[in-house]
């Protein structure tokens, strides 16, 4: 089987299972795709060879990454990220930044995130699906916190949590360096 074969094989595999779970028919899963139902089952049934573009519009549909739906093997139980594979989304020159340490999509997506913010520095965040949910723990200084137009204090040592559909920011108001876990719940796409 060469490699083509076995991603076209992976694709219809995790596609059946993935529209399974989530108890969508053809023509729903088509329907939210914007492909045809005929696409979507010759791909079930490795009949074909989708385009990348029609491959991310099943993922979208579906909630999932086009990693995922390329998967050859099932994700073992327990999977272990080193710190050469966290991806750091920003950064500044300061030394602020924000690095992803590790992710899943089930039930619907979940990150953890470890965030460092330098004196004087923040960083503005846009709105978040409805459902959103962000947890922050400060590990240390003392953290600003502003959801839509509050800011609450977030001191060393403690927790906040807080639905994040709305505009919200991170800032470091004091003279020493903010380090923060915050882990960020993404309701699953609908079924």
């Amino acid at each position: 089987m060469t490699d083509l074969d076995q991603l076209t094989q992976s694709l219809a595999s995790n596609l059946r299972r993935l529209r399974a779970e989530r108890g969508l028919t053809l023509e729903a899963l088509a329907a939210r795709a914007g492909v045809s139902r005929s696409m979507v089952i010759q791909i079930e049934q490795a009949r074909t060879n989708p385009s990348v573009g029609t491959v991310v519009k099943i993922g979208d549909a579906l909630g999932v990454s086009v990693t995922t739906l390329l998967e050859t093997e099932h994700p073992p139980a327990v999977r272990l990220f080193t710190a050469e594979q966290a991806v750091r989304l920003w950064h500044t020159e300061a030394g602020s930044h924000s690095t992803l340490l590790v992710g899943t999509e089930a039930p619907g997506p979940l990150e953890m995130w470890r965030w460092r913010l330098m004196p004087g520095e923040g960083h503005e965040a846009d709105a978040h699906p409805p459902g959103t949910t962000e947890l922050i723990h400060v590990v240390e200084g003392e953290l600003t916190l502003r959801v839509d137009d509050a800011e609450h204090l977030v001191p060393l040592g403690a927790s906040a949590a807080f639905e994040s559909h709305v505009s919200h920011g991170y800032r470091n108001e004091g003279r020493d360096p903010v380090e923060l876990i915050m882990a960020v719940v993404v309701p699953p796409a609908p079924r």
